[in-house]
């Protein structure tokens, strides 16, 4: 049985988003002139994927599956590497395993995942302008994942209600009481 799903919340996000620009913009700094400007940025990316990833999935509270989401993770992000995607294509890539490990792991329907990859979208745009304007990592990372941060505000459910709901419908308790408004409006409709 999975443990009750903690939900991500914004403060956390904001903390998170800070760290990981801050880290990511060091570590790009230190690995550029070791390995070359291009292959230290995509390895930045890809370290600063998998913490994500990591970030969310300890975020949700959900214990099924870590392993194996890690692993595919790791799968598709190595695959990506060795077989050379251009920058962008890599990127996205990237921004789209960060969506698509925070929707399974943080929404429970189409509408709210929908909503987050507008979210994963938005902070992709947001980072490519701040390093067209700026020609700073940090603060390319910063955007990026500032814009990631508002995921929080996405609810994990669009239905009114949810499980709770349903419930409350099929109690027999709820039924009774449904019967007798029924039968007391009759009887004041009647007189």
């Amino acid at each position: 049985m999975s443990a009750p799903r903690t939900g991500p919340s914004l403060g956390t996000g904001l903390a998170a988003a800070f760290v990981l620009s801050a880290c990511g913009a060091a570590l790009l700094a230190a690995l550029s002139p070791w390995l070359g400007g291009a292959t230290a940025l995509r390895a930045v990316i890809a370290l600063l994927g998998l913490a994500y990833t990591l970030y969310v999935i300890g975020r949700s509270g959900e214990r099924v599956g870590r392993i194996t989401t890690v692993a595919c993770w790791v799968v598709i992000a190595s695959g990506a590497w060795l077989f050379g995607l251009p920058l962008v294509g890599y990127v996205l890539l990237h921004v789209g395993l960060v969506w698509l490990v925070r929707s399974l792991y943080h929404y429970s329907g189409l509408l709210p995942a929908l909503a987050d990859l507008g979210v994963s979208v938005l902070g992709a745009a947001f980072a490519a302008w701040a390093v067209q304007r700026s020609g700073s990592a940090w603060l390319a990372l910063w955007c990026f994942f500032l814009v990631q941060a508002f995921h929080a505000l996405i609810p994990a459910t669009l239905t009114q209600g949810g499980r709770a709901a349903l419930d409350v419908a099929d109690d027999a308790f709820a039924r009774a009481h449904r019967a007798a408004e029924a039968a007391v409006r009759r009887l004041s409709s009647t007189h």
